[in-house]
């Protein structure tokens, strides 16, 4: 079951590199492992050598980890644009698209876009077009006008990667288009393309199916259990959901696939039963399983086989095959069977909170509950209910609701810090009435719904399923609503998440004694929280808005209307949710230790003057007596006394923290933590805005 772990160790290695490793590096070490191993085999005689065995053993796997990713980057070779153009002419075929209240979200592959070569051409773009359009879906060819960019890189050093994200999925160019996307070529069953692309038209057709039989967000909500399609869920309703706890209820993954799993074998067996000379003389038990494996599997494909999917049909898919073998098939080892093959097809899955998220709650679960079954501590809950077979068995249904919700919510919490900041508090309230009311309402309804959809009959199913998703609407909303139902935490730096992980790791996957000693790794990564100190200071890499934090971890920005997604993601990383205050033109803040005049500003912290300067005379002005001179403009001449950065710096490195330390400035930038890798745009010459003096 380690070696799972030992893999993803060595592709979080490779992602973590500042610079790209050479091609023939992984022979090398993978030559290297080889001859510790056999060293060790040729000492197996002796105390250590079964240790220098599994050490070139571990070592050979971690490296084989990084091959795997490293080929994988190369192999995608993602075009990706490296600086904005536009507005310019788009022209081809829509992959995948997404409907939201105001607006359409579409991937076009295989563009040809005006002015730019073939060979600098992304090979998809993504694009947001707003207003009434002509009616499009996958398959279409579609021609626009658009304003197209790269994908934006990280707003602060460690923030999400979005480049990296789209780069592996083939991503190079995002934007929006300026008046109508016209539809030039209407998809058919010939030219139409792959099967992703049928899929993708499938998945929309019976969203729009969804939507007509419920148009209100009970249609948005439902969509998002059948198909995985979210965009039509009202944005203040996915907030309450998520405030609620609940959020994984329309995250397609374990839940849903084993529930339809469920469903369809207990109704198919159920069937078979009924046909008697079928029941006696066949494994119908068997037959069920292959059915709901099928189920499972259209079910996964339909949802679009996001990671969580992908991890829970695999699972599944075992504990079926289990079935048709008639062996035990969920255990660690399945979740190990299921990490080993997304791995090794999507290595960069392991950085995104999908992976991260989805295997912490179902490693934790099945350890949770594999612990308490040998112990026997999970009983019948004698003289907790009545003593009834009703009562008993919706008591013991309920406290394992409750039970699996504590187990989930205290395995992904770090992870739910680390990614979003944030933490629900009451859903393990919330779950309790939402989870049964999905399990034994909503999803048999869209069972039928999906198998009543070719006769035009969906709406008899869809109805009372609504009445269900009313249920669940109502939990949120209400149990959002409440005081303090959200507790909002700064970020957990990146070694704080790893210790976290290895130190859960080792208290799931182990079975000695010896497993405790995990706590120790949770504890010392939890410890982070509260002894990594946020920057001081964070500026955007585009030169549009610096930030101040003040003692209480408050936001001070000098631009209150630009760059607004940076200001809430700096905002979310510090852990708060309030607006951040304004930087004044004049008059001073932060009891006299920030200062500003017409010239710029002056901020002071541990004995170090920072000065924000709006021009170059001011910089020249402040040189002699600040330690640090940020400037949204070129500074053509440096202070020498000072450290400098400006609108060049920003240019060539993207977004600064800065802290200002007891007698010393730390600088980070998000060019130097991401280094030179395949899914950073090398930005051109002709694009420096000016060239820096002497």
């Amino acid at each position: 079951m380690w070696i799972p772990v030992l893999f993803g160790i060595g592709i979080g290695v490779y992602f973590m590199l500042s610079a790209e490793p050479p091609w023939y590096l992984a022979p090398v070490v993978t030559i290297a492992a080889a001859l510790i191993w056999l060293t060790g085999f040729i000492l197996r005689n002796s105390p250590i050598g079964y240790a220098i065995m599994a050490f070139g053993l571990a070592f050979g796997i971690c490296a084989a980890g990084a091959t795997i990713a490293q080929s994988r980057a190369v192999s995608i070779d993602t075009t990706m644009l490296s600086a904005r153009i536009g507005p310019t002419t788009v022209i081809g075929r829509v992959a995948q698209m997404e409907a939201f209240p105001d607006s359409v979200r579409v991937v076009i592959e295989r563009p040809r876009i005006a002015s730019l070569a073939a060979h600098k051409t992304p090979h998809k773009v993504k694009i947001r077009i707003r207003g009434t359009n002509d009616r499009v879906g996958p398959g279409d060819w579609v021609h626009l006008r658009a304003i197209l960019s790269p994908p934006s890189p990280p707003v602060a050093p460690g923030a999400f990667d979005f480049q990296r994200h789209s780069y592996f999925q083939g991503i190079g160019a995002v934007g929006f288009s300026l008046g109508k996307m016209r539809v030039t070529s209407r998809a058919n069953q010939n030219e139409s393309g792959h099967f992703g692309v049928r899929v993708s038209a499938l998945r929309t057709a019976i969203t729009n199916r969804i939507l007509q039989a419920l148009p209100d967000r009970r249609g948005g909500v439902a969509a998002a259990l059948m198909t995985g399609e979210r965009s039509a869920v009202p944005e203040p309703l996915l907030a309450d959901i998520r405030d609620a706890g609940l959020a994984h209820l329309l995250a397609i993954s374990g839940l849903h696939i084993g529930l339809v799993a469920g469903i369809i074998f207990a109704v198919a067996r159920a069937i078979f039963a009924l046909i008697t000379p079928i029941v006696l003389r066949y494994p119908v038990k068997k037959w069920a399983a292959v059915a709901a494996m099928l189920g499972a599997f259209c079910y996964a494909v339909l949802a679009g086989a996001t990671l969580p999917t992908q991890r829970a049909f695999l699972m599944i898919g075992l504990a079926l095959l289990g079935v048709i073998l008639d062996r035990r098939g969920l255990s660690l080892r399945s979740v190990a069977w299921a990490a080993m093959v997304i791995l090794a097809v999507q290595p960069e899955s392991l950085m995104g909170a999908s992976f991260q998220m989805s295997f912490a709650a179902v490693i934790a679960l099945i350890a949770g509950y594999e612990y308490l079954a040998q112990r026997r501590k999970f009983n019948d809950l004698a003289g907790v209910v009545p003593r009834n077979d009703f009562w008993r068995a919706g008591g013991r249904y309920l406290a394992g609701i409750a039970l699996t919700t504590v187990i989930a919510g205290a395995a992904t919490a770090p992870y739910a810090i680390f990614h979003f900041n944030r933490i629900a508090d009451y859903g393990v309230l919330a779950n309790l009435i939402a989870v049964p009311v999905t399990g034994l309402w909503v999803m048999p309804w869209a069972i039928a719904a999906f198998i009543l959809m070719p006769v035009g009959m969906e709406m008899a199913a869809l109805i009372p399923m609504g009445w269900g998703i009313d249920v669940i609407v109502g939990v949120a909303e209400n149990v959002a609503a409440w005081p303090g139902a959200v507790t909002l935490v700064p970020v957990i730096p990146n070694w704080g998440i790893v210790s976290v992980s290895i130190g859960g790791l080792w208290i799931c996957l182990w079975r000695r004694p010896w497993r405790l000693a995990g706590i120790a790794g949770i504890s010392t990564g939890l410890l982070a929280l509260y002894i990594s100190v946020p920057p001081d200071i964070l500026i955007d890499g585009a030169g549009r808005i610096l930030a101040i934090r003040d003692q209480s971890n408050n936001l001070i920005v000098t631009a209150p209307r630009r760059a607004r997604f940076q200001r809430e993601i700096w905002t979310r990383m510090l852990g708060r949710d309030q607006p951040p205050h304004i930087l004044p033109v004049t008059g001073s803040r932060l009891n006299g230790r920030l200062s500003c005049d017409i010239q710029g500003c002056l901020f002071r912290k541990g004995g170090l003057t920072a000065a924000f300067v709006r021009n170059e005379n001011a910089a020249l002005e402040d040189c002699g007596h600040a330690d640090l001179i940020v400037g949204l403009i070129p500074i053509r001449r440096k202070c020498r006394t000072a450290l400098t950065i400006d609108r060049f710096d920003l240019w060539r490195h993207g977004a600064h923290a800065i802290w200002m330390e007891a007698g010393a400035i730390r600088v980070e930038t998000v060019g130097k933590s991401r280094g030179r890798r395949p899914w950073v745009p090398k930005i051109p010459s002709q694009n420096m805005p000016i060239q820096r003096g002497n």
